[in-house]
């Protein structure tokens, strides 16, 4: 049988538990519940997974529910009211921050640079970064992930995000794109496929990908409370051995085929939009070729000021300077 590492986190001590492979009970299905911050093609391997029988073949019944953000969905993990969180890291500091007995860990991850592509209200296709200066971007949730990967990029072009910008960190995730189409903004930061949908309206314009300019960083994770791993060791391993089969799945086959097999996710999105979408987060790299959490990577996303203090304060806690 395979073996997978599961990398988990806990009060930001990255650490690999490795668990091997048991057979599933026949005849039988397990059910898991499970909470996705967000509904987008960025997420094609969960999907694929879904649609194309993994779960199943593994004992797995997924029961999804669009949480609608990572406070959300981090609130229904700690509530009990699911069972696997799929959302970004930054989740499982805050919660570390406030002591909890029962942490949550993150038990693997799907993507690996942001999803986000920066959508104008005005056509530039000669767009810069320093075209952002002086404007108002709605940027997405404070101390969120997608908002400290803007950051993280912006000073990476030499702009200061406090002063050279303006960014809305108001608008909650769900509600970015309906906000910008409603006229709020200069420009917006939206997943796929609201991004090309937008486009599509003659009502934006995709300039630039975030996630082309981040670099590589656990963007959206797998997390679990530890109370729930410690009794459902097992469960887990066959839940992250399918996201590792779906991941090398959807990086051996192509747009479209990636596309029919996540179709019956988005059943409002047409096939030739939904191949262009995975071929955009293809090209950017976007998901992780297994769901392993590297330290590299995972210090990158701690860049921003945010997440700097954030990692100060759970490493003081647990008695580092």
């Amino acid at each position: 049988m395979k073996r997978i590492i599961l990398l988990m986190l806990s009060l930001l001590l990255c650490c690999s538990l490795v668990l091997t492979g048991c057979q599933k009970e026949s005849g039988t299905l397990t059910k898991v519940r499970l909470s996705e911050v967000t509904h987008s093609i960025f997420y094609a391997p969960l999907y694929a997974a879904i649609n194309l029988g993994m779960f199943e073949e593994a004992g797995i019944e997924i029961e999804l529910t669009n949480a609608g953000g990572a406070d959300k969905a981090m609130a229904a993990l700690l509530s009990e009211s699911t069972d696997i969180a799929f959302m970004g890291p930054e989740a499982t500091v805050y919660v570390a921050l406030e002591g909890r007995a029962d942490q949550p860990v993150v038990i693997g991850q799907l993507t690996q640079k942001d999803g986000a592509f920066l959508v104008s209200r005005e056509e530039n296709p000669d767009f810069t970064w320093d075209d952002l200066k002086g404007k108002y971007v709605i940027g997405g949730r404070k101390g969120g992930v997608p908002e400290m990967t803007l950051e993280y990029v912006l000073r990476s072009k030499g702009i200061d995000p406090k002063t050279d910008l303006e960014i809305d960190t108001g608008v909650q995730f769900a509600m970015m794109g309906g906000a910008f189409l409603g006229g709020l903004g200069d420009y917006v930061t939206l997943f796929e496929p609201t991004a090309t949908e937008v486009e599509a309206l003659g009502l934006g314009h995709i300039v630039a990908s975030v996630g082309a300019e981040g670099g590589n960083v656990p963007y959206t994770c797998f997390q679990v409370t530890k109370s729930f791993l410690n009794t459902n060791a097992d469960l887990v391993e066959r839940f992250m051995e399918v996201i590792y089969d779906a991941q090398q799945w959807v990086a051996t086959h192509s747009d479209m085929e990636v596309a029919e097999a996540i179709l019956p996710s988005f059943p409002d999105t047409a096939l030739n939009t939904a191949a262009s979408v995975v071929g955009r987060y293809r090209s950017i790299d976007a998901w992780s070729y297994d769901p392993i959490m590297t330290e590299e990577s995972y210090n990158r996303l701690l860049h921003n000021g945010t997440g700097r203090r954030a990692y100060r304060q759970a490493r003081i806690q647990q008695g580092h300077r």
